[in-house]
């Protein structure tokens, strides 16, 4: 009977984790940036180390566990090959002292620490492996080392830590073309120049995997080499046939290693709390120390130590110090606090969500948890409510997302105590204040500081504000953007629903402060005590959000998306959001006065077809007509006994040559864009500028991409005439052209490039014409005497498989049989067979871990891909497979976006960059600089990804120039 015992209970077999200790130590120290103890030794590759192994015990069904590690470089393998490792660099100087703390550490969570001098962790691991294998245990090796492959078996897998993938014989034999049992033989042939095994001259591991499945195993290889036909490889064979044999006895994992701890001494075991509190604070892992004491609280653990109720109390104080500062000397103080504590939470409060139009009214600061100030700048007097001026002020937009609760609890000290009044610059009565101006003054240092790191919700949005009054705030980061990096596509990242969710947080509603409805007032009228509690919450809620958020970016390993590709963009978009777009209001209003008449026409019309008058905007109404009163098919009445009336269905309805859903459709459309773009853009341009300002959504989609809001910039269309007449209105300013840059076919080259796909990589890389290509390869079709019609079909394949478009989907984008457009597709399939590849192990990857990943490392959560309803299961797959690829396409445009400012600037061209519509930049430039800055753009953003990723395709951007968008088309 086996010594092992799994977990009472669980009527399986024990499970045993051998940690390649070596593995997580180069991986948490090449994913987090240069940390440092007070003392000044590293602790990166520590902390790194210690966040990995505590999700791995908390996380693990383990029942035995042990961390292995490598005693010194040396081992015997030297005696049989002096030069095996000889080309390895030595460690990086930072990484050496770094080794020692990180067993230490191991043995602080009571985890079993090995090493054996004389032989390598993949031989210790080995030996356990078998050992644990031959009691009937489950082993897990944790690690992606491609040497232990060979230890795979029934009872024996890896796991790959950096992916969260699972290691079996299948994935053996993808990296190595052979079973497991193979891999040696392949290794013996192939070598490595990592570990300077010697191998075979000439052959590779596909070369070797193949002489190896056709003559069985390395000896047969070596007897029967004068066979081989090609002349080098024989010759290379017989010449080193003892370098391959010297070379399998290097890559050949010892499994019988004289251990002399036992296996059964590994069984998990709960860490000693001081211990492991004690090597955690010593390394001044505030965090990581909170995050223990705060486990060892709930268990009832009492520590010695009351730094543990410190983290604590940053997180979630138990009372809140908010207060208002109303006289020079206080600011003076808060300003002088701030540059001390090196990080300070800041937030405005305004008397508009157009960033803008909004007129500042108050500043916030916090410096740590539960103590706030709100600096009123603007209030006034609230007037008697007939005479009030309700503006169009509103929650801040840090607040989007539902609310969750009423007032936030907990006591608050030092509040406003009465309303003393002053006069503002009109001579009214106000809350007694800082005068605006000096206040200003005193904090734009600050708020420009380069040492003193400003961290607000959506501090976008703050430096437009400060941005009007000369204050370019700097540098910055932002909670909101923090959330979306780690948690895109899991939940909303408004300042409100983060609290609660991370904080147990209920904050203040804006309706509390301000009213609602008809007695809602704007934010400067919102009398000082409540409006100190509300705002100071802001920047307080922010600043616990930050010490809790900014530490995970190096646990999740989401650092480089952060730090390379959202946080510099904000500055960016900053910028463009203030330069906006310039509008012809003539344009416009003629446009709204012919989409006015055109609809009048279509209502008659459709009246007229109808048989009678209605109200076409109504839903009911329509399905009425359409499926009672003119009897067509498909009705379905739904919950609220209404018909559906979706474009899907009018559109159903329209291609089988029913007249009146046409008219509708048209008529939705002309509609849609009078109410949104004609009429709506003159009432959002600014009359200080003359231009429109759309803000961009930075935590909208998972995928990354930017979403555009008042206005929507994004969804004007371009592929129709109306379309086309909305973009005519956004015109140059006088002596400057417009210019379009778009990224050509950029989802279809990445998934050349993801999937591997090398028919398409070598179309792209000929700049031949894709859709034609795919219909030659497809249809059996010459290019040369291809229809029109057969490339737009194999256009809609190409960028309907990007969107894991179904037979159904196809068939009616195409207008085509259901069967014909499942033969299509699986024509497609077996011409390109990676792709369904891609596409399924894109959704077995998502299915186990709920997220999926660009190429530049960001993380796309995916909801429902396990869901047991077919239909949304379904849309969470096809979800899944575009977001790799839409969210790196959305990585590459910001990168460039990025990078646009400087390269600009150092051609000595005064462009500007104003909007971005997914795969387009939109710039404006003097006339003179049109083609110098063509040509800086088209370098920048072809060249966008490089050097964080090679890409096997090359990106092809084209570019257009006009007086108005819709010229540059």
């Amino acid at each position: 009977m086996s010594a092992l015992k799994a977990r009472e209970g669980t009527g399986r077999p024990a499970r045993v984790f051998l940690v390649d200790g070596s593995g997580y130590i180069f991986r948490a120290y090449h994913a987090l940036p240069p940390m440092n103890r007070r003392d000044g030794t590293p602790t990166n590759a520590v902390f790194g180390f210690c966040s990995m192994l505590m999700k791995l015990l908390e996380d693990t069904e383990a029942d035995y566990l042990a961390v292995i590690f490598d005693a010194a470089r040396r081992n015997f393998r030297n005696d049989i090959y002096p030069d095996y490792k000889a080309n390895r660099p030595d460690a990086p100087e930072d990484l050496v002292p770094q080794f020692e703390l990180i067993r230490e550490a191991t043995r602080a969570f009571n985890v079993p620490c090995l090493e054996m001098e004389g032989y390598e962790a993949d031989d210790l691991i080995a030996t356990y492996a078998r050992e644990a294998e031959a009691e009937g245990a489950e082993v897990t090796i944790m690690s992606s080392d491609k040497d232990m492959m060979q230890l795979v078996t029934d009872g024996i897998h890896m796991m790959d830590p950096m992916r969260n993938r699972r290691i079996g014989a299948d994935e053996v034999r993808e990296k190595f073309g052979v079973g497991p049992d193979k891999v040696i033989d392949v290794q013996a042939l192939a070598g490595d120049s990592t570990d300077n095994v010697p191998g075979v001259p000439g052959i590779g591991v596909k070369t070797a995997a193949e002489l190896i499945n056709t003559y069985g195993d390395l000896d047969t290889v070596l007897a029967r080499a004068s066979e081989i036909k090609q002349p080098k490889r024989r010759e290379n064979l017989i010449a080193f046939a003892d370098q391959a044999r010297i070379s399998r006895d290097l890559v050949r994992l010892k499994d019988d290693v004289p251990v002399t701890a036992p296996l059964d001494s590994f069984g998990l075991r709960p860490p000693d709390p001081e211990t492991l509190v004690g090597f955690l604070r010593a390394q001044d892992f505030v965090r990581l120390t909170a995050r223990i004491e705060s486990k060892f609280a709930a268990e009832g653990v009492t520590l010695k130590s009351a730094i543990g109720a410190a983290e604590a109390a940053e997180l979630a104080p138990e009372a809140q110090a908010y207060e208002p500062v109303q006289e020079v000397g206080a600011l003076k103080e808060w300003i002088a606090r701030a540059r001390v504590a090196g990080t300070v939470a800041v937030d405005t409060e305004t008397t508009s969500l157009d960033a803008m139009r909004a007129d500042l009214v108050g500043v916030s600061l916090s410096v740590s948890a539960g103590k706030a100030c709100y600096i009123p700048l603007g209030h006034r007097q609230a007037p008697a409510q007939g005479d009030l001026d309700l503006g169009d002020g509103g929650p801040s937009p840090r607040r989007s997302g539902s609310r969750l609760g009423a007032a936030s609890g907990g006591a608050r000290a030092g509040r406003a105590g009465g309303q003393a009044t002053a006069k503002d610059a009109n001579g009214k009565d106000a809350p007694k204040q800082v005068a605006f101006d000096q206040a200003l003054e005193l904090l734009k240092p600050l708020l420009e500081d380069a040492s003193v790191l400003k961290v607000g919700h959506n501090i976008k949005y703050d430096a437009q504000v400060l941005a009007r009054y000369g204050i370019a705030i700097r540098p910055v980061d932002d909670t909101m953007v923090l959330s979306y990096v780690l948690e895109g596509g899991m939940h909303g990242h408004g300042l409100d629903e983060l609290a609660s969710l991370h904080l147990g947080h209920q904050t203040i509603k804006y309706a509390d402060v301000a009213g609602s409805g008809r007695k809602r007032v704007s934010f400067e009228y919102v009398p000082l005590a409540a409006a100190v509690d509300y705002a100071a919450e802001d920047a307080d809620i922010t600043g616990r959000l930050h010490r809790l958020l900014k530490p995970r970016l190096a646990a999740d390993r989401m650092v480089t998306v952060y730090e390379t590709l959202e946080r510099p963009l904000i500055a960016v978009l900053t910028e463009m959001e203030r330069a906006g777009i310039k509008v012809d209001k003539a344009e416009l209003e003629a446009l709204s006065k012919d989409f006015a008449g055109r609809l009048a026409v279509l209502a008659n019309e459709i009246h007229e077809l109808a048989g009678r008058q209605f109200n076409i905007a109504s839903p009911k109404q329509l399905g009425e007509i359409l499926f009672e009163d003119l009897s067509l098919p498909g009705g379905k009445k739904g919950k609220t006994g209404a018909y559906g009336t979706g474009a899907g269905i009018l559109e159903n309805l329209a291609a089988q040559g029913h007249d009146l859903p046409v008219r509708v459709l048209e008529w939705r459309q002309i509609a849609k864009l009078k109410s949104t773009y004609s009429d709506a853009l003159t009432q959002q341009i600014n009359p200080e500028t003359g231009r429109v300002h759309t803000s961009y959504a930075m935590a909208g989609a998972s995928t990354g991409r930017l979403a555009s809001t008042d206005p929507n910039l994004q969804n004007i269309p371009v592929r129709t005439g109306e379309g086309r007449k909305i973009r005519r209105a956004f015109v140059a300013d006088a002596g400057a052209k417009l210019i379009s840059a778009d990224y050509s076919q950029v989802e279809l080259r990445l998934l050349a490039h993801v999937a591997g796909i090398e028919a398409l990589k070598e179309c792209f890389a000929a700049g031949e014409d894709i859709h034609a290509m795919t219909a030659a390869q497809v249809f059996g079709v010459p290019a040369d005497r291809m229809d029109p019609s057969v490339r737009r079909q194999a256009k809609a394949i190409n960028f309907g498989i990007i969107y894991g478009i179904s037979p159904f989907g196809l068939a009616n984008q195409l207008g085509i049989a259901q069967a014909q457009a499942a033969d299509y597709i699986d024509a497609y399939f077996e011409r390109y067979p990676g792709i369904r590849g891609y596409m399924e192990e894109t959704k077995e990857f998502c299915r186990a871990n709920g997220y999926v990943e660009t190429i530049f490392g960001r993380k796309c959560h995916i909801t429902g891909i396990n869901d047991k309803n077919g239909r949304i299961r379904g849309f969470a797959e096809r979800a899944a497979i575009n977001a790799p690829l839409q969210g790196a396409a959305a990585d590459i445009i910001k990168r460039a976006m990025i990078r646009m400012p400087g390269a600009l600037k150092d051609a000595g061209l005064s462009a500007r960059m104003l909007l971005q519509v997914h795969d387009e930049l939109v710039f404006e430039a003097p006339e003179g600089e049109v083609a110098e800055t063509i040509k800086v753009v088209t370098i920048v953003m072809e060249n966008a990804a490089d050097p964080a990723v090679r890409l096997d395709v090359p990106l092809v951007v084209e570019a257009g120039v006009g007086d108005n968008w819709a010229e540059v088309h």
